[in-house]
């Protein structure tokens, strides 16, 4: 079908998925139950560090409903939790057990398990456990030189090592070196919908069911699968709806391995949900980073190289994103710039604090900061404004494809389209710049403490190595689709109905797009990196476009002609021309039942990169160390937007989160690594109120060349560079450059940055 012809591609069309959720009857996992079920409860290490000697639970088992109690004992034979990603050899003895054996590193780390009737009970029986710790010293510091973990092995499991050019020659030949130490809190996903998982064992079929999946559910289903030594085959996993996934959930935790395996021992359906605390004590925290960068340059401020040291506090175990974190943190660090030399040393360091993992924008969030805070750094060292400091070191669209050099989750990073001067051009005048700068320096005038910050970024997407779909005509007229992929609230359904509408020729509402239901379709790589679209999107393209012709080739036999002459308009099979009869895609599929299938796979060995200028104009009460982000402006390229406004929400989402992190959101710990954010009293997220106005522009100036569509990711711009572009516009606003090197940027800190200058 020709461009032409395309009915919903590009078009903001309504969500489909929306009304279930809409009207009250949508299927989280703790709407799933089963008859006879059993509750779990999980019991958690009071101590961030210590021996583990005993655990009583005579108590808690004389409580009426108390089924069992699981200790380390009961699950010695279950294998560490494996890696998904960037599983480097050496960090496989820092793994996670699913219960704590002999040591606790951190609190909140599962080392019993309650079996009860109801949650109540459960909840009862794991107060009455007494659990006997020596208190040992706790790492807390992740740039403190490394300690001991065990016997063996220390506190820094590997170091991640990137770079290319000769650094030290372009140092030497440097005008001038700037340097900063720049650092970047602890914070995480927080989704509406906290973890759960609901096992149930059919024994007449010798079937293990995880209901409540997300997220990457045939490799987590394959792992735990191996883990509990049965077929894959034998165990299916079955996602609902997930309120929120942010790249936290839907990973393999303690918690889903245990509630399978006793499902499978006890032959009773297991009922797991976490409650607030808990997620914020063992969910995979993340970005806690701390980098002691410097750049070389020329008397134009020209970058010559980047030298970055950093260090990475992964908490108390290597989870399964391995390094994953730190390694994008590197690798991405050049963004949208020239770099001739550049070198990044990064420390994955372990403390005794909840492990980590990945978090929208993982790693870029933390290296756009440090790199946009370098080039505002230049900028003032050489006496030039901020956004030509940006425009004298872009890569230039004649450049593309442009290879950095690098690699980062098994993939060599190459740029495979982008124009980053004009999209600055497009991202300015949609903040009307000029009048911008104009009213904020009247503002200051009047003794308002105002300011405006940007900031530039190359993100990731469509990672692959594969996705694959099946496309059927049911005998309704209907059109099914069968992924590989997970639905994490971003529109999976919507957008992949709308490419397969326009591939066959028919209503995108008439498109039913099913996903995370591991026994429908073999192998599925789920949702993560941003990649579904450009993935599952060409996948589902690839199968529409073979069933159309497979259509086309059986209505031509029934109605006598060629199929070059037929096309499937809204649904019907109709003559080209528009003269002669014509068949609905139902009366075709009633006569060839089953046979109106077809599946393909797209295959990808490089990832596609969009980019993106985000603006901030924020205003500073320097009484109370408050910020208020008055305005902000967000220019996107995203090569070929399938729904436009579902990436606009993709953005506006993001923002919210990146923000959080700017000015609010942090995990702390006091010196015996007891956690202090633990209630949202304590864990600050933004609300409506500090969430700002914003100015969204989608760009489609440079198609990814890599996929027929030109599609790239959308997922993690609204997040990435939020940080590093607050922090400019704090900067404006106190007319201090170089004035914010940590975020969150909380009142506190705010306040201390103001009373030193103050002083000096």
């Amino acid at each position: 079908m020709t461009e032409q012809q395309q009915k919903f591609v590009g078009r903001s069309v309504a969500r489909l998925e929306d009304r279930p959720l809409l009207t009250g009857s949508g299927r989280f996992a703790a709407d799933i139950s089963f008859p006879g079920q059993w509750t779990m409860r999980v019991v958690r290490s009071p101590v961030a560090h210590g021996r583990l000697l005993a655990i009583d639970a005579k108590a808690a088992l004389a409580l009426p409903g108390v089924h069992a109690v699981w200790t380390h004992a009961d699950v010695a034979h279950i294998a560490p939790i494996p890696f998904r990603l960037t599983g480097l050899k050496s960090l496989e003895p820092y793994r996670q057990p699913v219960l704590a054996n002999d040591r606790v590193r951190y609190v909140g780390e599962p080392v019993a398990i309650v079996f009860a009737d109801d949650q109540y009970i459960a909840e009862d029986a794991a107060d009455l456990i007494d659990i006997e710790i020596e208190h040992l010293i706790p790492a807390m510091d992740s740039t403190a030189a490394p300690v001991s973990f065990d016997q063996q092995l220390t506190t820094e499991p590997d170091v991640i090592r990137k770079g290319y050019g000769d650094v030290e020659a372009a140092f030497k030949a440097a005008q001038a070196v700037v340097s900063l130490e720049l650092s970047v809190g602890r914070h995480s996903g927080v989704p509406m919908e906290t973890r759960g998982a609901v096992a149930r064992y059919d024994e007449a079929r010798d079937m293990l069911e995880m209901h409540g999946a997300a997220k990457v559910p045939w490799w987590n289903r394959d792992t735990i699968a191996r883990m509990l030594g049965r077929e894959r085959t034998s165990v299916q996993f079955y996602e609902g709806h997930v309120g929120g996934g942010f790249g936290i959930r839907g990973e393999v935790y303690p918690e889903d391995v245990l509630v399978l395996a006793a499902a499978l021992k006890f032959r009773k359906p297991i009922k797991w949900i976490e409650d607030r605390r808990e997620h914020l004590i063992a969910a995979n925290h993340s970005r806690q980073q701390l980098h002691r960068a410097r750049a070389a340059i020329d008397a134009d401020g020209h970058i010559l190289a980047i030298d970055d040291e950093f260090f990475h506090d992964n908490g108390a175990y290597m989870r399964t994103h391995a390094a994953t974190v730190p390694d994008l943190a590197a690798a991405m660090l050049p963004g949208p710039y020239k770099v001739p030399a550049y070198r990044a040393v990064g420390h994955i360091r372990l403390t005794n604090k909840t492990p980590c993992g990945t978090y929208r924008a993982p790693g870029r969030y933390e290296s756009t900061f440090v790199r946009e805070r370098l080039l505002d750094a230049i900028a003032d060292h050489v006496g030039i404004d901020k956004v030509e400091i940006r425009r004298r070191n872009l890569i230039a669209k004649s450049a593309m494809p442009y290879d950095l050099k690098l690699d980062t989750l098994g993939t060599h990073i190459v740029y495979d389209s982008g124009d980053y001067a004009l999209l600055l051009d497009k991202a300015l005048n949609l903040a009307g710049w000029p009048a911008l700068q104009k009213d904020l320096a009247k503002r200051r005038a009047a003794g308002e403490q105002v300011g405006a910050g940007v900031a530039m970024f190359v993100e990731k997407s469509g990672l692959g190595p594969s996705d694959t779909v099946r496309v059927e005509i049911k005998t309704s007229g209907k059109v099914e689709v069968v992924t590989g992929v997970a639905s994490i609230g971003q529109g999976v359904e919507t957008a992949m109905a709308q490419i397969c509408a326009d591939a066959l020729g028919v209503d995108y509402a008439t498109v039913n797009v099913v996903h995370g239901q591991t026994d429908r379709l073999d192998q599925g790589s789920g949702a993560f990196a941003s990649r579904v679209t450009v993935m599952c999107g060409e996948a589902t393209r690839l199968a529409a476009t073979k069933l159309r012709s497979k259509a086309l080739l059986l209505a031509a036999e029934l109605m006598q002609t060629n199929s070059e002459t037929l096309d499937i308009v809204n649904g019907e099979i109709v003559h080209s021309g528009g003269t002669g009869p014509s068949m609905p895609l139902a009366e075709l599929a009633r006569l060839h039942a089953g046979a109106l299938t077809a599946e393909d796979t797209f295959l990808s060995s490089h990832m596609v990169y969009p980019y993106g200028v985000h603006i901030a104009a924020v205003r500073v009460d320097a009484e109370t160390g408050g910020v208020t982000v008055e305005r902000y402006c967000i220019a996107y390229d995203i090569g070929k937007a399938v729904n436009p406004k579902l990436v606009e929400a993709q953005i506006a989402g993001g923002l919210a989160q990146g923000l959080g992190g700017a000015l609010l959101e942090e995990f702390l710990y006091d010196e015996n690594g007891e956690p202090l954010s633990v209630t949202f009293a304590d864990y600050l997220m933004p609300t409506a109120r500090e969430v700002p106005e914003m100015s969204i522009l989608i760009t489609e100036d440079a198609p990814s060349p890599l996929n027929p569509m030109g599609l790239k990711g959308a997922g993690e711009g609204g997040a990435n560079p939020v940080g590093a572009a607050i922090a400019s516009a704090i900067d404006d606003a106190l007319s201090q450059p170089g004035a914010v090197t940590q975020l969150p940027v909380t009142p506190a800190r705010l306040s201390a940055i103001i009373a030193a200058k103050r002083t000096n």
